[in-house]
């Protein structure tokens, strides 16, 4: 336990005598070098008050009746405090007075007790709201606060009330130093922390945000994609190898319609539908954001397609990530790409060298990458857009 008693003092604000020259009494409570005063109600001439006993004296007529009212509010603070005591290991001298006035005191909780809840909660959203996937990333998060609290503070748990923008920054650096993250993963981890603990605040377990001033680490954000000559030269080359062929095929198709593996491994031949405009489109619902996509479907995208065009309802060969990732850095080096290629890039290729680079507008591809909002895209591949502008201002300057 934190401290065996309080200490509660009766005294006379004398600065405030009224014009009966009587003194307010007041109470001062004081725990863990921290006080607080409040008024009794009660008042007293000065000459009939005993400072150190504390008392009202027997001058005063209603004598009687104010040291019993004296009496009765030293013993329910003791009592708010033994209460408190018996309860908690952690309070405030404000919970001992609200627990004194008959306030109704916040919700109580501990961080990872109520991270759990959270996801509890969340779990029941899968597939409705969420994906698993997403859910997961929550819980490695929460596994990582619990080890963190373990290491830091010697405890399995820790009050919600106590956490300031210190425990945030002390997270971090743990996983900086033990989980070895990156900026970018240490980012997302912060973020999705900080999501509970924002809840906590709406449902009252919390005053308010302890972590509203945080600002996330820079992230340099650097987006790696096929120029048009490396995207031409993989086209164009012809692989012995079938597997090496098919994955080349699924590469490239990504790279004309911004498909993530996903997207790609489950395009049906019922998502090919014909447009407004008398071409064919893909429509379907993106598995990250759940947001309806619709891309138009390109020659060469369109030459794919029919090149493997077999019976069923799978539009396209299926093959797993960790093998077309496997397969295209042989195939870069293959090539004399010196670039780490993996999947992912044939949606930056499509967005930066067969979209942007030919002046289709930031936002129509938003539009068709299915991003949740704008602001993604521009934080993506802004920088592809001024290096766009550079390289045209050059091919001016030598004119």
């Amino acid at each position: 336990m934190n401290q065996q008693s309080i200490s509660v003092l009766f005294y006379l604000n004398k600065s405030k005598l009224n014009q009966k020259g009587l003194c307010p009494i007041k109470c001062r409570i004081t725990y863990q070098k921290k006080r607080k005063e409040f008024s009794t109600g009660l008042f007293v001439n000065p000459e009939y008050w005993n400072a150190k006993r504390q008392i009202v004296l027997t001058g005063d007529s209603g004598c009687k009746s104010k040291n019993g009212q004296l009496s009765l509010i030293g013993q329910k603070l003791n009592n708010a405090f033994l209460s408190l005591e018996l309860a908690s290991n952690d309070y405030s001298i404000n919970e001992i007075f609200d627990k004194y006035a008959g306030k109704i005191v916040k919700k109580e909780d501990n961080v990872v007790s109520y991270f759990r809840r959270f996801l509890a909660k969340k779990s029941l959203l899968i597939d409705k709201d969420i994906k698993v996937a997403t859910w997961k990333k929550f819980d490695y998060v929460c596994n990582d606060l619990e080890a963190f609290i373990l290491s830091a503070h010697k405890k399995k748990d820790m009050p919600l009330n106590k956490l300031n923008p210190q425990f945030l920054e002390d997270f971090e650096y743990y996983l900086k130093t033990v989980k070895d993250q990156k900026q970018v993963t240490l980012n997302k981890a912060i973020q999705r922390f900080r999501k509970p603990i924002k809840v906590a605040v709406a449902e009252g377990y919390l005053d308010k945000d302890p972590f509203a001033q945080h600002k996330p680490g820079r992230v340099r954000k650097e987006v790696v994609f096929l120029s048009t000559d490396e995207l031409k030269l993989l086209e164009e080359h012809q692989f012995t190898q079938p597997r090496l062929e098919l994955v080349k095929d699924l590469f490239v198709f990504c790279c004309y319609t911004g498909l993530a593996y996903h997207e790609m491994a489950n395009l049906k031949k019922e998502h090919i539908v014909k447009g407004f405009d008398g071409n064919e489109w893909i429509q379907m619902k993106r598995e990250k954001t759940s947001k309806m996509i619709s891309v138009p479907l390109l020659p060469k995208a369109k030459t794919i397609l029919v090149k493997y065009d077999e019976a069923g309802d799978c539009a396209l060969p299926k093959f797993s990530n960790q093998k077309i990732n496997s397969y295209l850095k042989e195939i870069g080096g293959i090539l004399g790409i010196n670039k780490s290629i993996s999947h992912h890039i044939a949606r930056k290729t499509f967005a930066s060298t067969v979209l942007l680079y030919n002046d289709v507008p930031m936002e129509i591809v938003s539009e068709l990458l299915g991003h949740s909002s704008m602001k993604i895209t521009q934080e993506y591949y802004g920088k592809v857009v001024q290096k766009r502008v550079s390289e045209e201002m050059v091919r001016l300057m030598k004119k």
